[in-house]
């Protein structure tokens, strides 16, 4: 039999298996009921699927003309495009991949005859980094409870990015941990795409909605959708710091305490009415490195502690507590150029505060004068840890280290303020702390330049 036969035939057969799966899971769904439990009924459909695909995966065939029914079937069968194969070394593999996806499948698609079952509220969790996938962990966690109210049945997160050198593409950390626990996952390229929608309401229909640092604006068809609305963990005391960048906002601010909201999303950005807040004293020197994952863990806690009354109805859109639009204070979107320190018009407070807010982007730079040749081009510092000292001085350009133990290199603000730089970077170099940049500079003297003559490349 040549392959063209045997991709024609096995297409038809692939097709039946397809429609099968959805009859299975649909209209025969009372017919099963006989099956011990929703786990025996999920990897019965999973098996079929494997089965089917292990007479397709035979060594005799190539490789690459098997992937392409396989992917087809997939896609017949509902399972997501972003994780539905993996290209592995061989057909073992393959089986592996399409395993972990059907189980996902059938989760997905079944509806439990278990009376248990059948009252739980489906959450849809869309977050994309690594404090999401946290929440992501934990909310799972509880869904698996025997008490719990609430299952999740899909996860959305941002598309997989490629890597620059070899092409991989690597899902987003929420991606990977809905890949670990066996989560259905979508990844539209925009929360608007009608397709992505489609398949929302036809086929996920959640109840609930979580949303956690996903990245996409959520267009009024999605909020629509779950009957219990959509809930955000968001990283402020709202209405302060409504927007993109609420940790970085607020410590460049100086706020303390600080903390983080739980809400129901609405069309406009962070202004739906809140269903729970928690509050958190910081030390001065806490740095949005440190600070956000702290804020996250405390918000899916309280999100979690908020679900049963959601689900009950006693948590409503209209009971929750509307924002106080006067005390709205707007957290932007940060751009890098605010990342340079400028100690003629800020104080060592302030530039203090700037360092802690922008800690993970775009962080916080100086230019240095080494030497007294001026004809040497001046170098970009990465300014990554300060304090503000009690002493003040007279104001200076000259940057020297303090005279104790410990101490930092020494920046005076023109209001006679002190900073004091405890780690910093050169451009091209690692991490040092002020001793070691000190012993670098072989008794050449420091001097900052303003930066107002400095043009970036």
């Amino acid at each position: 039999m040549d392959f063209g036969a045997f991709d024609a035939l096995t297409a038809r057969f692939f097709y039946f298996v397809s429609l099968l799966l959805f009859f299975l899971s649909t209209t025969y769904e009372k017919d099963m009921n006989s099956v011990s439990s929703t786990d025996t009924k999920n990897h019965l459909l999973a098996t079929i699927v494997v089965m089917a695909a292990t007479i397709l995966l035979r060594p005799s065939h190539g490789f690459q003309q098997q992937l392409g029914v396989v992917t087809r079937v997939a896609a017949r069968s509902g399972v997501s495009p972003s994780y539905s194969l993996r290209i592995g070394a061989d057909s073992a593999s393959q089986l592996l991949a399409l395993q972990h996806n059907t189980r996902s499948f059938s989760r997905l698609y079944s509806s439990s005859s278990d009376d248990n079952a059948s009252e739980k509220a489906r959450i849809l969790f869309l977050g994309t980094p690594d404090v999401a996938a946290t929440s992501l962990k934990s909310i799972y966690e509880q869904s698996q409870r025997p008490d719990s109210q609430y299952e999740v049945v899909g996860v959305v997160t941002q598309p997989p990015k490629r890597r620059k050198r070899r092409g991989k593409e690597i899902p987003s950390p929420v991606g990977l941990v809905a890949e670990e626990l066996g989560l259905y996952t979508l990844c539209p390229e925009k929360a608007r795409d009608a397709d992505f929608l489609d398949e929302l309401e036809n086929q996920v229909r959640p109840d609930l909605c979580i949303t956690a640092a996903y990245g996409q604006y959520l267009p009024k068809r999605f909020l629509a959708l779950p009957k219990f609305g959509t809930l955000n963990i968001h990283p402020s005391l709202l209405p302060r710091w409504r927007g993109s960048s609420p940790v970085q906002r607020s410590l460049e601010a100086g706020d303390n305490p600080v903390g983080v909201s739980v809400l129901f999303t609405v069309s406009k950005m962070d202004a739906g009415p809140i269903v729970a807040q928690e509050t958190l004293e910081i030390d001065e020197n806490e740095q949005a490195t440190t600070l956000l994952p702290k804020l996250f863990d405390i918000g899916t806690k309280t999100l979690i502690d908020a679900l049963p009354k959601v689900i009950k109805g006693d948590i409503t859109m209209d009971t929750a507590t509307v924002q106080d639009e006067s005390l709205v204070a707007e957290a932007g979107m940060i751009e890098s150029s605010e990342g340079q320190l400028w100690p003629t018009k800020m104080s060592a407070r302030e530039c203090h505060n700037r360092v802690r807010g922008f800690s993970m982007w775009p962080g916080t730079f100086l230019y240095f004068q080494i030497g007294d040749d001026e004809s040497k081009d001046p170098v970009k510092v990465k300014v990554v840890e300060t304090r503000v000292s009690e002493a003040t001085a007279d104001p200076t350009d000259i940057i020297e280290i303090g005279p104790k133990k410990g101490d930092g290199l020494r920046l005076v603000c023109s209001d006679g303020s002190v900073l004091e730089m405890l780690k910093v970077q050169p451009a091209t170099r690692n991490v040092m702390d002020a001793k070691s940049f000190v012993n670098g500079l072989q008794g050449n003297t420091v001097r900052w330049l303003s930066g107002l003559d400095i043009v970036e490349e």
